[in-house]
């Protein structure tokens, strides 16, 4: 739930559409906004940090606090994204014009800087108020570290390299405090590689998500692809020969060794489907000409079609004027069947008539 009792009025406010990474793939991206919504920079006041807030209706889709390790990454002339540890997401805004996309990105920069040097007088505060008393426990060192008013997820909180003692005393040596900060230095500077190698990592993820169908742009990409995963590779071995905190860069090396795996599986998938876009281009070049062939048949049936439909025309003219022929010759017939009958028929009263005379003479 976002605490809006302690928030303050948006220091800067635009508008976007709304994506998250696919938690199940994490490569694809899932719109959170039907529509464009209102995206804003707070400060919370109570806990001095910086929160990117936006509501679709009264449902919160991004309630991200800024860290110093964020980075806001520009994937496009539109499309930004940062990742929030905290939330274990991947924030994607999509924006009307590259101008408001510039002007949110100088904000985030903005209030990152603003949001270091919050945390970096909050650490100096807790190492004053670290030195602990004569009775006190040797528990008691850390615990300003973990109290509640220090706000952010695990990345923003800073556990001093002080050494602790078994017994108490009443004050500390005087090399403890340089320590600490030298520790902390060191901490925020492999904190600011580890972002910078992850922002690097989403950098290249954005990129394979946004790849099209056009066949020299993947390869592109691809030689791109590999060209940053032999950059990350020297990248690891200089800081292997650089860090003397030789467990942390291991285990952080298996990261982005796991990392870039991913990343050459799914570059072998591009390459792939590349051949199998290739196959289907010479299938369909295959059923073009059969295509064509089909169509030269047809065109020849249908001219074959034509002509006899004419044929057919010109037997049926002749059909219907013989037929008409026919027809008044057995008319003509007729009628003079009818005038013959009727001559037989005077010549018979005729006949009747001169017997009759002959009779009565």
């Amino acid at each position: 739930m976002i605490d809006f009792l302690h928030l303050e009025q948006p220091i800067f406010s635009t508008r976007a559409h709304v994506f998250q990474i696919d938690p199940s793939t994490k490569k694809n991206w899932v719109p959170t906004s039907k529509h464009a919504v209102t995206v804003s920079y707070f400060f919370d006041s109570t806990r001095n940090v910086y929160r990117i807030i936006s509501l679709d209706g009264s449902k919160a889709i991004i309630n991200s606090t800024i860290t110093p390790n964020m980075t806001f990454t520009k994937t496009s002339q539109k499309f930004g994204q940062w990742a929030d540890s905290r939330a274990n997401t991947v924030y994607g805004l999509g924006f009307s014009s590259e101008n408001h996309l510039v002007k949110f990105a100088d904000k985030f920069a903005e209030f990152k800087e603003a949001a270091r040097l919050a945390k970096e007088k909050s650490q100096e505060k807790m190492e004053l108020t670290s030195t602990p008393s004569q009775e006190s426990a040797p528990g008691d060192l850390l615990s300003p570290l973990t109290s509640e008013s220090i706000n952010g997820t695990d990345d923003e909180r800073v556990t001093p390299d002080t050494p602790q003692h078994t017994e108490p005393r009443a004050e500390p040596s005087q090399n403890a405090l340089p320590f600490s900060h030298s520790s902390s230095s060191i901490n925020k500077h492999w904190e600011a590689e580890l972002a910078a190698l992850k922002g690097n990592n989403a950098k290249l993820t954005a990129a394979l998500l946004e790849s099209t169908a056009n066949v020299k742009q993947w390869k592109q990409q691809l030689a791109a692809y590999q060209e940053e995963a032999e950059r990350l590779h020297k990248r690891v071995t200089e800081l292997e020969c650089v860090s003397g905190q030789t467990t942390v860069i291991k285990s952080q090396k298996t990261e982005l060794n796991q990392t870039i795996e991913e990343l050459e599986l799914a570059l072998k998938a591009k390459e792939e489907e590349l051949e199998r876009l290739k196959a289907e281009v010479e299938s369909a070049n295959d059923f073009q000409s059969q295509k064509d062939l089909l169509t030269d048949k047809l065109q020849d049936t249908e001219a074959r079609n034509q002509v006899l439909e004419a044929q057919l025309s010109d037997l049926e003219q002749r059909l219907e004027s013989s037929q008409l022929e026919r027809e008044a010759f057995r008319k003509s017939l007729r009628s003079l069947l009818e005038l013959l009958d009727s001559k037989i028929f005077e010549l018979t009263e005729l006949r009747d008539t001169l017997a009759k005379l002959l009779e009565g003479s």
